[in-house]
């Protein structure tokens, strides 16, 4: 893409002067869309959709020609990485994803390597296929769940409280920093996969390092991040945006892990996370997905107030503080596009 640094999104990134905040969601391709459900309905579960780079693209390009957003982001999911690696994901109606081989004996943890990018090849070739057909000027973003986050699932077989992690690192925090260490290794090589086959961006999800505290935040999930920064900053300059959910006290640190981006959960106002992280890297967020539940005009009155919250000035992507829900009504979010566009203080 020749004309990828002239982007909203990437001037963004680098902190240049915008007219607007660029504007895309987490979660944007998906189950909120009826042409999303169209497809499903069609095509089985959501694993049987990602696996499938015509399909996955399909539902990545969705968003973009029903929104024009302003970037798109692959359809795919963070727990592609472990189920390489042989855990068994699969996905149980109304409980979310599940593993059938978690990580649960000292002898599971041993055995772990690495995913194979073989493995994973359909994520690289739906990225192919999205960027061949997506607008010259819309970048495409990859992504990743940082080391932490998938650790969760792994160890725990599903979403939950993660007692089972959370309890290894104090009883056995050697064998939480094996899958540390080995997801952190998987991440860096999809997140550069993905930018040799057509990412221009892309983005850290650390859904789960909330959970942690202070220094055990640093300690089993930061430092991890910031290590697969610095793999993928060695092989490529493309952006790298990370979002720790609940990790509002923690935006500092994050801020000088080598990233471009920090996304901003909406539990903290953009203007005290700009007075935390001090101008050292652009910041996105962070509208509550809540408000986008009801009608278009509080929709709009609440992505003016983030507008309002962050100021005027650049740096700024708009973004929620979390992912789309799924019963989001779609005259909500064209709301919130057309109010973002109308923000021209910038």
């Amino acid at each position: 893409m020749n004309n990828w640094k002239d982007t909203l999104l990437f001037r963004a990134l680098r902190q240049q002067p915008v007219p607007r905040p660029p504007i895309w969601l987490m979660r944007q391709a998906g189950r909120y869309l009826p042409e999303y459900r169209a497809i499903r309905k069609e095509a089985g579960g959501f694993l049987a959709m990602a696996k499938n780079p015509q399909i996955a693209s399909e539902i990545t390009l969705q968003p973009i020609r029903r929104f024009g957003f302003d970037a798109a982001i692959l359809f795919s999911d963070i727990l592609t990485i472990p189920d390489a690696m042989g855990l068994g994901l699969f996905f149980s109606e109304g409980e979310g994803p599940r593993f059938s081989q978690p990580l649960q004996t000292e002898e599971a943890i041993q055995k772990l390597r690495p995913a194979s990018l073989e493995e994973l090849r359909y994520v690289m070739d739906a990225s192919v296929l999205t960027r061949q057909t997506l607008p010259a000027e819309t970048p495409l973003i990859g992504f990743c769940g940082s080391p932490f986050t998938l650790a969760c699932y792994m160890i725990d077989g599903s979403g939950g409280n993660f007692w089972r992690t959370r309890q290894m690192r104090f009883s056995r925090p050697d064998l939480l920093r094996r899958v540390l260490e080995i997801n952190t290794i998987s991440t860096a090589e999809l997140l550069c996969a993905q930018i040799d086959a057509g990412c221009q961006a892309v983005m850290i999800f650390d859904s789960w390092g909330g959970l942690l505290g202070g220094d055990e935040y640093e300690d089993f999930s930061l430092s991890y991040i910031r290590h697969v920064v610095s793999l993928v900053k060695e092989k490529s300059d493309a952006p790298i945006i990370v979002f720790g959910r609940r990790c509002g006290l923690m935006l500092p640190a994050l801020a000088a892990c080598g990233c471009d981006a920090v996304g901003v959960d909406w539990q903290t106002s953009l203007r005290m996370a700009r007075r935390m992280i001090g101008g050292k890297v652009a910041i996105q967020g962070n509208l509550e997905p809540a408000a986008l539940l009801g009608t278009p005009d509080i929709a709009a009155a609440a992505a003016a107030r983030v507008l309002a919250d962050y100021g005027d000035s650049s740096g700024h992507i708009f973004n929620l503080g979390h992912g789309v829900d799924k019963s989001t009504p779609p005259e909500c979010v064209t709301a919130v596009v057309e109010t973002v566009r109308a923000n021209r203080s910038h």
